[in-house]
């Protein structure tokens, strides 16, 4: 790997720790700590990831103007400001205004990480995006095992915690970003993508992946909000419950030998890599469905893990190799709200059908789900067929 992607996946790591240090405890600490139902827990929830979705399409869009060295420190400066403002003002409603801005600055450093990423080493293929991918996960679970202990002695920690890892991914961006050369002096528009962009059938077939992405997330997304309160309501406790997304994070991390090995199987079909991805999600939704002990999750989570390890590095994949030269941000800005889109929906829709009904509606919904999704993907590519073929390499 080239040195510049090294800081990348080095300065996602320490962003990702920091936030994860936040996002599994959101859900428990709106209900819990400020005493709000699920369903006003998941409104708060959908109101930062819709601002990360605004900022993904901000973020994309400057990586292709400005370069990602600028976007990155614009997006990070936003997010300091208001990790700030979240350390003073804890209570209701300030946590919900510092929440959303979080979102804000945020989603405008991850498309431009994916597209620098897929820049410094476009010929590593996916494995570019799965450094980065994998470079999340330690952050995952680092900050998750960190934070159940933190949180348990207080939840002002926590915030404490995320600014101060903000701080250091701040300095890593500021001395290790400037040399990299992405995506200056690109432009684009989102209100002008239907002009620029040549091959239509390309980005038809990026939305269609990108729907049954954004499934995906909807049925991922319980796992931080209504599937984390679940499990306290059944006696699970923080500590583990916070235990659960380490083994996520840990197994990413350590399967990746065996993931590689695995993947050679799908050359050239990301498409059935993120089939079986979603039927693997089916499963672990189903294990989920009948757990009521800490081990039963464990379990659940570790299928989970699996059919996120095949489905979350391919689709920016398939964005970088469907992007027209110069739009590389505007498409990782889809991904990355579609992605956002997920977790925007998931947690409130989450908390209205667990509300209204119980866990177990919840649970069925969410495999009718992960069943259209299925039909998206294995419908994605056929717009590309009606043109010039497109080569979709997995390395």
């Amino acid at each position: 790997m080239p040195r510049s992607l090294w800081l990348l996946v080095i300065g996602m790591m320490v962003n990702v720790t920091g936030s994860s240090f936040l996002w599994p405890l959101n859900t428990i600490y709106l209900h819990d700590h400020l005493g709000k139902s699920l369903s006003v827990a998941g409104l708060v929830l959908m109101v930062n990831a819709g601002a990360s979705v605004i900022g993904n399409l901000i973020g994309g869009s400057l990586f292709d103007k400005l370069g990602g060295y600028r976007s990155i420190l614009l997006g990070i400066s936003i997010t300091l400001a208001a990790l700030a403002g979240m350390n003073i003002w804890q209570g209701w409603p300030y946590y919900v205004v510092f929440l959303t801005a979080v979102g804000f600055g945020s989603g405008i450093v991850f498309p431009s990480m994916y597209a620098m990423a897929g820049s410094v080493w476009p010929e590593g293929g996916r494995k570019a995006f799965n450094s980065v991918y994998v470079a999340q996960n330690i952050g995952v679970a680092v900050g998750a095992a960190l934070g159940g202990l933190v949180a348990s002695f207080s939840f002002s920690y926590i915030f404490l915690a995320n600014l101060l890892m903000y701080i250091l991914f701040f300095l890593i961006a500021v001395f290790g970003y400037r040399d990299i050369s992405a995506g200056s002096g690109r432009q684009t528009s989102v209100l002008n993508e239907k002009k620029v962009i040549r091959n239509k059938s390309k980005l038809t077939a990026l939305l269609i992946i990108c729907a049954a992405y954004l499934l995906c997330w909807v049925g991922y997304v319980q796992w931080q909000s209504t599937i984390a309160t679940y499990t306290q309501e059944i006696n699970i406790s923080l500590k583990q419950y916070s235990l659960l997304w380490t083994i996520n994070g840990a197994l990413i991390v350590l399967a990746q030998p065996i993931l590689s090995k695995a993947i050679k199987r799908f050359e050239d079909n990301l498409r059935l890599q993120i089939m079986i991805g979603i039927i693997i999600f089916m499963v672990s939704f189903g294990v989920a469905s009948v757990s009521d002990t800490f081990e039963w999750f464990a379990i659940s989570m570790i299928i989970l893990t699996i059919g996120e390890m095949l489905i979350w590095p391919a689709v920016p994949t398939i964005a970088n190799t469907l992007a027209p030269k110069g739009r590389e941000g505007f498409y990782q800005g889809i991904v990355n709200s579609t992605a956002t889109g997920g977790r925007m929906i998931g947690p409130f829709l989450g908390g209205v059908l667990v509300d209204l009904f119980s866990m177990q509606v919840l649970f069925m919904s969410l495999i009718g789900f992960f069943l259209a999704a299925l039909v998206l993907a294995s419908l994605y590519d056929r717009p590309l067929k009606k043109e010039a073929p497109v080569s979709l390499p997995v390395q």
